[in-house]
């Protein structure tokens, strides 16, 4: 059995693929793959590392902008595209595929365009709320849409209806409890305990309306905070620095009970430990707090295609699964105010925190390699 799998452009539709693929491969060994993507985005590092063969095409989205700059480039973008479906045809037919798979990104399009004018069995799975361009597109002529979160079904107009199969988190996460976390941590049992990140990047307005937060859960004893200031936090640890905090290493400062570091490279045990989450709205980590059942406040990026995370984050909010702020409200007294709302009711965390985990879909790999599969056959 060959199956194609098509994703790039950022982890958040990469990894998804690879959990999949990965899962496919060790219960379906004598399995084929091939991965398309693109040569200048991670799927390019990504897929190999993870043992798969991997082509490339080139192809790129259209800019929305009425400036000279943008018209030429998307201009470039339309001979990119006429030549990335030829390139697409020539792949599929010498792979011959049982099955074209596309998991987001750009690339997805003349991929999955091309091997269904083949007669090629094709789905897709969308990760967000708010679908993209491309999946929109692709609903209409692919022989199943699979979708993280059953919103998502308002804007799309498939061929046959979609399936709700949720998003494979890392198999890591589930296997972390609680109070092992916080004894890993030396997190005590009464304490409470923020975790907070922007993303790996980090994000400027989370870390500036983190700052006075930081500097006061530093000398609370009841509470603990982590927070990730991202690989372009640089200049806020230095100011963190400045005001006290000792750095610990190259990544990571503390001031009694506060930790910054620049990436959190154990996530499965903070996020463990926490007792409330604040971060964007990407549909991977809002995969993982449903997984875990946590408490969050979710600061949507509004910066994203189709405001795609301010979707995502209100799938959760109205079932009251999560608390939200938008970036444009954002300060540092707003989220204070939020956190301690949280954290002064037990109560209320305990309903969030099990709205969250009614949420997941924690089978979503078996789920989505099944639908794959059955088209294969």
């Amino acid at each position: 059995m060959k199956l194609l799998f098509a994703t790039g452009g950022t982890a958040g539709h990469i990894n998804p693929a690879i959990a999949v693929a990965s899962y496919i491969r060790e219960t379906v060994p004598d399995s084929e793959f091939l991965f398309i993507g693109t040569a200048d985005h991670m799927e390019a590092r990504l897929v190999p590392n993870a043992g798969f063969n991997f082509e490339t095409i080139e192809i790129s989205g259209f800019k929305r902008s009425m400036k000279p700059k943008a018209l030429m480039d998307n201009v470039k973008t339309v001979g990119k595209l006429l030549k990335s479906e030829k390139d697409s045809k020539k792949i599929i037919q010498r792979f011959q595929p049982d099955v074209v798979v596309g998991f987001g990104g750009y690339v997805s399009g003349p991929v999955l365009q091309t091997a269904a004018k083949l007669g090629i069995p094709c789905c897709i799975h969308e990760q967000n709320a708010f679908p993209g361009i491309t999946n929109k597109q692709l609903a209409k002529s692919v022989d199943q849409v699979m979708l993280t979160v059953e919103d998502a079904t308002k804007h799309l107009e498939p061929k046959h209806e979609p399936v709700v199969t949720g998003l494979p988190v890392r198999g890591e996460l589930l296997k972390k409890d609680k109070a092992t976390a916080r004894a890993e941590l030396g997190i005590p049992e009464d304490a409470q305990l923020v975790l907070s990140f922007g993303g790996s990047l980090g994000a400027a307005p989370l870390n500036n309306a983190m700052h006075d937060i930081l500097l006061a859960d530093a000398d609370n004893p009841q509470r603990y905070h982590i927070h990730s200031a991202g690989t372009n936090g640089d200049a806020f640890l230095a100011q963190l620095v400045e005001e006290g905090f000792e750095r610990i290493d190259e990544a990571t400062l503390r001031r009694g009970n506060a930790e910054v570091r620049r990436y959190i490279d154990n996530m499965d045990v903070c996020m463990a430990a926490a007792d409330v989450v604040i971060g964007r709205a990407g549909a991977s980590s809002l995969s993982e707090i449903e997984a875990m059942g946590k408490a969050s406040v979710l600061i949507p990026s509004p910066y994203v295609a189709e405001n795609h995370q301010y979707h995502n984050a209100m799938a959760l909010v109205n079932r009251n699964a999560a608390r939200i702020i938008e970036e444009k409200d954002l300060t540092s007294d707003s989220l204070k105010a939020m956190l301690e709302e949280l954290l002064s009711s037990p109560e209320t965390l305990f309903e969030i925190e099990r709205n969250a985990k009614a949420m997941a879909i924690l089978d979503a790999r078996e789920r989505i390699a099944q639908i794959i599969l059955s088209l294969a056959k």
